[in-house]
């Protein structure tokens, strides 16, 4: 699979896992599907930023505390970019909780 393919399953897997986490997270909301495929979008695009400048990973399972973390913030953050995504404090650490369970079950290598 080319790069461009490796980009699009990447977003896909994190739709899918973004998706999931927000049915089962209380005060996660996400409006439509336009509004889930700009956030996996703006949360890919998050992670690569962090991952560039810090060289720190975005993951809620594997990489300790610190990528637990980071994963809650950025499912936190990324509500002041995309309209129709809402979260909660409380919610986005249970989400980055939740979303490190499903990313460990899914394949490819999709962060938050």
């Amino acid at each position: 699979m080319g790069m461009v393919g490796q980009i699009i399953w990447r977003l896909v897997t994190s739709a899918i896992v973004l998706a999931i986490t927000a049915f089962f997270t209380p005060g996660f909301s996400i409006n439509n599907f336009w509004t889930l495929a700009i956030a996996a979008i703006v949360l890919t695009v998050i992670d690569y930023l962090i991952v560039k400048f810090t060289g720190l990973q975005v993951s809620s399972f594997g990489k300790g505390f610190v990528g637990f973390v980071l994963a809650a913030i950025t499912l936190y953050v990324t509500q002041f970019f995309v309209a129709g995504y809402t979260v909660s404090w409380m919610a986005a650490i249970i989400g980055a909780l939740i979303y490190g369970v499903i990313d460990y079950f899914i394949p490819g290598e999709q962060s938050v």
